[in-house]
This record gives structure tokens, sequence and C-alpha cells, in this order.
């Protein structure tokens, strides 16, 4: 390790400081300083309170709507550079607009590439982030990108369920290569729901291809958005004779009737991390894990130049640590 290490300071982004907050006390310290300003027509003004020159600042924002969220983390990158920090991290737990990671028609844009030019340009010498919803995003930027896995936070809640029949299923056949991933772990078999969209949010058919008769089915994905495609997957499986069925999905986007929708599904539990923040209220079926820990290893692992491979490991031992 290197004998010089300079001071790492973390500060958060408005949208995100319930998730900030858990993050910096795992890693040992307070959040640093800051003020976001408000004018009457809407503009605001983020602003640092304390000095960073000189330091590895860390800055957590996730990206989800609105756009005011991106624009807050960009202006607090512009911020600290301006004040000579040493590097800027924009450590964002969920990376909105990924879902716009190609041209699938003509005549639009490729978001994801733009927003990876724009936190460049904007002076981050490093993201950190968590299931890209396509992990070839990465290669949108020139610089390093830490992709952390939820397979860690994940994989000991389903072993601390104790079915003897689990199986899972991919909501969809994007979702496949995640869920063999995690079959794999954990030793078992796993099925497919193969859908047809007639527009976005709007599904036209699905077929589960597998047999999922006297099974315990967990449903695994990266997002859930209006969880139209979870609820009618988890129904279409319970139709197939299944014993139970619940999910697991990173990111609770959960716009529409989402809550709703998941409320009245024939789901046991939806499981989710909190990079985005549940809407106030109770929601008896949605579970929350913290993916505060590991966020927190990555930041110490960063500033002391250690392996952030190591953070990957889904050995007993680093499970237990993260729940």
């Amino acid at each position: 390790m290197p004998s010089f290490i300079n001071k790492v300071k973390i500060f958060s982004g408005s949208a995100s400081t319930y998730l900030s907050e858990r993050i910096a006390k795992s890693y040992g310290q307070p959040l640093g300083s800051t003020t976001l300003s408000k004018f009457s027509d809407g503009e605001f003004q983020p602003s640092i309170d304390e000095s960073v020159r000189g330091c590895d600042i860390f800055i957590i924002q996730s990206t989800f709507p609105p756009a005011d969220n991106l624009m807050e983390l960009l202006m607090m990158i512009d911020a600290v550079q301006r004040a000579s920090a040493h590097k800027v991290i924009a450590v964002i737990p969920y990376f909105g607009l990924a879902r716009q990671d190609r041209k699938d028609k003509p005549r639009v844009p490729i978001t994801s590439k733009m927003v990876a030019n724009i936190l460049t340009a904007a002076g981050a010498n490093r993201v950190m982030t968590m299931d890209l919803h396509a992990p070839q995003i990465q290669g949108f930027f020139d610089i390093p990108v830490d992709h952390l896995d939820s397979t860690v936070i994940f994989i000991p809640y389903i072993k601390s369920l104790g079915v003897k029949n689990l199986i899972l299923a991919a909501p969809d056949i994007g979702a496949s290569k995640r869920v063999r991933e995690f079959a794999k772990v954990l030793g078992c078999e796993m099925v497919i729901c193969d859908k047809a969209r007639k527009r976005a949010n709007e599904i036209a058919s699905m077929t589960v291809i597998g047999d999922v008769e006297g099974k315990d089915v967990v449903l695994i994905d990266d997002i859930c958005d209006t969880a139209n495609t979870l609820c009618k997957a988890a129904a279409l499986i319970k139709e197939k004779g299944a014993n139970s069925v619940r999910a697991v999905c990173t990111h609770p986007v959960l716009s529409g009737n989402a809550y709703e929708n998941i409320s009245n599904s024939v789901m046991e539990e939806l499981v989710v991390c909190d990079t985005i923040p549940l809407k106030p209220g109770k929601h008896h079926k949605i579970k929350v894990l913290s993916v505060d820990r590991l966020f927190a290893n990555a930041i110490r692992n960063v500033s002391e130049f250690g392996s952030i491979s190591s953070l990957f490991s889904i050995s007993d031992s680093y499970q237990t640590e993260l729940i």
C-alpha cells in the first residue's frame, strides 16, 4: 500500500442522503457538509461547505427522475474540481437512463453514452455504480468504472429462505444471464419467461420456458419499473403449478401503479436494494436490503488502492458481513 493516501471525504446529493448517511457511517466518518440553495424559478445551486483541497472526494447520488438529480450531481462534481480536489469519484448506486443504451430504432439517442460523456466532461475521474441495466455501458466511459454486483447481497437472503424446491426464473430473455449466475452459485435450475411487447411498459404475451410445478420460484431482475412484467410472470408461474413465487430486483424504480400491482399480485414478496428510496408508507410485500456496507467497502478499497474484485466474492463470511 502506498505510504501516502489522500484524505477521503464523502458528500451526498439531496436525492440520496438517506443512503449516503448509511454508507458514510459504515465507512466510519460523517458526511461532508453541503448546502442546496433554491431560487424562486426552480433554479438551484449546491455548495460545498468545507475545504476539499487535495482530497479524494466521493459524491453519492442516484440519478433517478427528476433530471435535477443528475444535474445536481454534475454541479457538485464541478464545484469540488474547482475547489482543487485531488480526485472526484461519482458514486451512482442507480445509474438512470441506462435502458437507452443502443439505437433500437431510427433517430433515437444513446442517452447512457451521452450521460457518460457529460460526467467525464464535468470532471469525474472515476464512476462507481451497481447492476447497470446493460453491463456494456462500462465501455461508454473513458475513465475507470467500478461496477458492483448485488449478488453478494441477494444470495445470502435467498439461502436464508431455506426452501427445498428452489428454482430461479428470468422475467424476460434479457435477465437470463443474470439469473444463470445466481443459479450457478445456488446450485439450482432456472426457467425463462419469454415476453413480447406492444410498446414500452406494455406486454402483449408471455410464455414460461421450463417446468415450475411444485417449485418455490424466485424471479430475478435488475430493475422493477411498473412491475407489470414481474406480476404477469408471477401469475403465469403460479398458474403452471408453482408452490410460491417471490422476486428480487436491485433497483426499485416503482413508477405508475407499481405499488398497487405488487400489493395485488400473487408474489409473496419483492426484495429490493435501497439504491432508490421507496415512497413513504407501509409496503407489506416489499423488503429492502441495504447496499451501504458494499459501497463503503468499495470506497475504502478505491481510496486505499485495494482490490474491487474482492468485493464480488460470494463466500459465506462476506455475505454474512453484508447483511
